[in-house]
């Protein structure tokens, strides 16, 4: 009876800790072109639990890679849930961003309006880490959001409020020191008293952010101008959100989810539709500097590439110019022994044989 006891405990720990251990993901997909299947109530309720590996392996194939081959037939299963089955229709950009210190956004903001209408899964984050897999990295350019943001001035913040249709207050007194205005999805407004140094830290976080993003979709418009543009990965992840006392982390994740309304807003009028969201968010905040998702190239080596041996430059130089005066007296030759024979035959071709000069006379 013990032994029961002992085993039903330690069941109910190892489902506590499995459950502690699952986030969610949400695919969105782009305004104006569907890379993404619609998804039902009824899919929805009945969606297999997705591993991380699995969330990867879809990145790679909305950059435009085929699966790896080390994925699983229920992996396959669940991309083919998630991914429409066309591979050349791609969008070939993606916006991958995580989010750490909430498991489920719709349980802050139910009716979030780009949340609602993604595809959501729940996810398995017991492993570690996991890849994004892409052949060539020359053929992919990759975007990060972590970059710190150093040092800011009002007219930045001023820039940001405005962005996000806010207002920022002034302090005479203490410059960066005033009071950052947001109006939130529910009709409130967010304050952050810059002079606080948790909202301060926080703020600073979303200015990281925003002039990240700008960078972002600023390289895209150089790499729209190239003959041969590349796949482009946007990464990012957010950790401000700390489960402080005073209710202010509530508020904190309605600001970040209206700052990822506006960052996807952005994007799809810089990429005209063809980018595709997919946010990974996780209750347990991760450490500084640390990311679930991790980019790898498996570059493989072409059939088709023959690569020189390395030799000396001297002997190359005369292995070439051997080369082009061997060919160059074949040619020649050649051509002199056909001019020969062409003058020989011609000169001595009966007259009434040539076509060419007597194709209107008529011979008996």
């Amino acid at each position: 009876m013990k032994i029961f006891h002992l085993f039903l405990i330690s069941s109910l720990l190892f489902s506590f800790s499995k459950a502690e251990s699952n986030g969610s993901v949400f695919f969105i997909d782009s305004s104006n072109h569907q890379f993404l299947r619609a998804q039902s109530t009824n899919d929805l309720a009945q969606s297999e639990l997705m591993l991380l590996p699995e969330v990867g392996a879809a990145v790679s194939v909305l950059l435009g890679v085929a699966p790896t081959v080390t994925l699983s037939a229920s992996g396959s299963s669940k991309l083919n849930e998630v991914l429409i089955p066309n591979p050349f229709d791609r969008p070939r950009a993606v916006f991958m961003f995580e989010v750490g210190g909430i498991d489920d956004p719709l349980v802050v903001e139910p009716k979030n309006a780009l949340f609602c209408k993604a595809l959501k899964n729940s996810v398995d984050l017991g492993s570690s880490k996991a890849d994004i897999l892409f052949p060539d990295e020359e053929e992919l350019s990759t975007i990060s959001l972590d970059h710190p943001l150093g040092d800011y001035c009002e007219e930045e913040i001023n820039e940001f409020a405005s962005w996000l249709g806010g207002s920022y207050a002034t302090d005479v007194t203490k410059p960066l020191d005033g009071v950052l205005s947001i109006p939130l999805a529910n009709g409130d407004n967010m304050n952050l008293h810059m002079s606080k140094k948790v909202h301060r830290e926080f703020a600073s976080k979303l200015f990281a952010l925003y002039r990240n993003i700008r960078k972002a979709m600023e390289r895209h418009e150089d790499l729209s101008q190239t003959l041969r543009r590349p796949a482009e990965l946007i990464m990012g992840s957010f950790d401000g959100i700390k489960h402080d006392t005073d209710g202010f982390d509530k508020q904190g994740i309605r600001l970040l989810l209206a700052t990822l309304n506006r960052i996807f807003d952005s994007l799809q009028t810089t990429y005209e539709g063809h980018i595709v969201g997919v946010i990974l968010f996780n209750g347990v905040p991760q450490p500084e500097s640390k990311t679930l998702m991790n980019m790898m190239y498996n570059s493989r080596p072409s059939a088709r590439w023959l690569e020189e041996t390395k030799s000396s430059p001297n002997t190359t130089l005369a292995a070439q110019m051997l080369v082009r005066r061997t060919l160059a007296w074949i040619t020649g030759v050649v051509l002199l022994i056909a001019t020969l024979l062409g003058v020989y035959f011609l000169l001595n071709m009966p007259l009434t044989r040539d076509t060419l000069l007597y194709s209107n006379v008529k011979l008996d």
